[in-house]
Parts: structure tokens; C-alpha cells; sequence
């Protein structure tokens, strides 16, 4: 019989899926110009950006529901810049992807950004190259070219646009442990939003005001309130369930939810976006993928468990190793989170 504590992690659990894929089917029938036809994504991230800043603000500043942490010139400028930056534009990338492919096959690429994340990582002198982990991540990218050549609708641009948005991500966790980490800085999901996300913002106003504020002054696009105020409050909400989540299971439950979550946004985008066609080889190849990252998951929790057993029997004033960057990311997970630690 079930008890509340479990019951309660239960609708957490249950909460984030549904807020996840949500946000992700939201943001394509926002984007597509098929649906809703807003295809500017650089205007849907800086909404949800301006948005983000605004109401962490009124959370540290009005209602101080968290107190901000000691932020000098130099760590805003060496840190928090460059973090913001690739966030932006892994955003950008990501939300442009939707205007090109599928959300179905945009799920089957994101099995790769552990590949990104560990290649990165790598190249940044921040984690090791390793015989197993690299047998892993050439298991997830067979998987994902197999994937990629069993879909119909096949797009360059669209597949480019993603994976670029990935790599994206990954300098920007690289960075996380680099400049933050190393610093002693931790940053929740309210201060995350409160310093990043206005930084991001003015980041993302360059590319739009040269790509897309042309277009939209010629275009006499409607704007409406009520669908953007509401997408970008699914999109805070979904940064803040993730939180709650972690703190409550750990890590290695969001990410056994998040596979799960992404079978369910498959087969529920074929349903809303009778245009995305599922193939036998899209199926074959991301279960091959699918594989290769659950053996990278098994991998961080041996780790993981290897260091804490570690730390137990050294003596207590040996500090604690930094995580990698590739502990910080949930590759099943949408791109939302921007916390310095690891939640999401």
C-alpha cells in the first residue's frame, strides 16, 4: 500500500512529464506554421527569458523567498556572461529545430547530447577519455544515424539546427563547472533565472533584431496574450517541477522518467501532428540509442556510488571531487534548466 511520501513522489513525478512534454508540443504548435503560425523562435525564447527574469525577480527582491548570493563585477563577467551566452544560443538552436523537423525525431536526436556533453568535456580537459564510456557514445550515435536515415520527412537544416543547439548546451555545462563550480558557487533555480536569464535575454535580442523584427514588421502578426503568457509560464513552471523532483528522488529517477517521458512525447506528437511519420527504422535506431544511454546511465550511478564509498572511508578533511560536466545533464531532458548545480 502506498504511503503519502510516496504518493506525493509519485505526482511529482507524474507532474514533470506532463509539464515536459507539454512545454516541448506547446512550443511546436506555437512555432509551426501549420498550427498557431508564430515562426519566430528567437521571440518565443526571449519571451520566456524576459518572462523568467521578471517573476524571479519579484521572488528574491519583493517577496524574498530566497536571499541572491554575493555576485561581484568580476564573477558576473568571467561567469555568468559566457554561461548565459551559450545558453541562449542553445535555446535558439533547439526552438528553431521545431520550425524543420518533427518532435518525434527532435527527441531521437537529443539521445546524442551525451555524446555532446562527453565530447566536450573531453576537448575542455574536464573529463577523461574512457574505453567505456566512448563505446557507449559510438553505440548512441550508430543509433541515431539509423534513426536519422529511416526519417521520411529528413530535414539538413532542421537536424543541424538541433544538434548545434545540443553542443550548445554542452559548452554551457562545461562552462557551469568550469567558472561556477570551481568558484564555490551554487545557484538554484530562482537565482539561476534572476542572473542568467536577463543576461540571456540581451543575448538573444542581437540575433533577433537582425533576423526576425524585419520580418515581423512586415508579417502583421496578431500577437496574443493569452497563448504566450501561458507558454511561457509552462516553461518557468517545468524548470522549477524539475527541481522539486530532484530534490525529492535524485537524479537518477528523472532520468528513468525522462526515457519514459520521451516514449510518451513520441507517440502523442504522431497523434497531435498528423504530418510526423514514425518509421520501423526510426524505432530500430533510437532503441539502439536508447541502449547506449541507459548503459551511460549505469555507468555515472556505478561511478557515482564508487566516489561516495570513497569519501566515506577517506577522512573528513579531504574535500569533495567536482562533479563533471557530464553529471550535470539529463539527456533525456528538455533544455530549460540553466541552475549552476544539477537539477534537472
Amino acid at each position: 500500500m502506498l504511503n503519502r511520501e510516496h504518493l506525493l513522489t509519485y505526482i511529482y513525478l507524474l507532474v514533470y512529464i506532463l509539464l515536459s512534454s507539454g512545454v516541448i508540443l506547446y512550443n511546436k504548435w506555437v512555432l509551426s506554421t501549420k498550427y498557431f503560425n508564430f515562426p519566430y523562435p528567437i521571440t518565443l525564447t526571449m519571451i520566456h527569458m524576459g518572462f523568467s527574469g521578471v517573476v524571479a525577480f519579484f521572488l528574491i527582491r519583493v517577496f524574498k523567498v530566497v536571499s541572491p548570493i554575493k555576485m561581484t563585477f568580476q564573477i558576473y563577467a568571467t561567469c555568468v556572461i559566457p554561461i548565459s551566452a551559450f545558453f541562449a544560443s542553445s535555446l535558439w538552436f533547439g526552438n528553431t529545430a521545431y520550425l524543420y523537423i518533427s518532435v518525434a525525431f527532435i527527441q531521437m536526436l537529443k539521445s546524442l547530447m551525451p555524446v555532446a556533453t562527453f565530447l566536450t568535456a573531453v576537448v575542455c580537459g574536464t573529463d577523461k577519455l574512457r574505453c567505456d564510456v566512448f563505446l557507449n557514445m559510438v553505440l548512441v550515435s550508430v543509433g541515431v544515424v539509423i534513426s536519422s536515415y529511416g526519417e521520411i520527412h529528413f530535414n539538413v537544416l532542421g537536424t543541424g539546427y538541433q544538434v548545434m543547439g545540443m553542443f550548445g548546451e554542452a559548452l554551457r555545462l562545461v562552462l557551469t563547472q568550469v567558472l561556477l563550480q570551481k568558484k564555490g558557487l551554487t545557484l538554484n533555480p530562482i537565482t539561476s533565472l534572476y542572473y542568467i536569464a536577463p543576461c540571456s535575454f540581451v543575448f538573444l535580442f542581437i540575433p533577433w533584431y537582425f533576423l526576425e523584427k524585419p520580418v515581423m514588421e512586415v508579417s502583421q502578426i496578431q500577437f496574443n496574450f493569452w497563448i504566450f503568457f501561458s507558454n511561457a509560464l509552462c516553461a518557468l513552471a517545468l524548470n522549477f517541477s524539475i527541481f522539486l523532483v530532484i530534490g525529492r528522488t535524485g537524479a537518477v529517477t528523472i532520468r528513468v522518467a525522462g526515457v519514459l517521458k520521451d516514449w510518451i512525447l513520441i507517440a502523442l506528437s504522431t497523434v497531435l501532428f498528423p504530418e510526423s511519420v514514425i518509421t520501423g527504422l526510426n524505432i530500430i535506431g533510437y532503441a539502439i540509442a536508447l541502449c547506449g544511454v541507459v548503459m551511460y546511465n549505469y555507468l555515472k550511478v556505478r561511478d557515482a556510488r564508487a566516489s561516495q564509498l570513497l569519501i566515506e572511508n577517506l577522512p573528513e578533511r579531504v574535500e569533495l571531487k567536482t562533479l563533471k560536466a557530464s553529471d550535470l545533464y539529463d539527456p533525456n531532458d528538455n533544455v530549460h534548466n540553466i541552475s549552476g548545480g544539477r537539477n534537472v
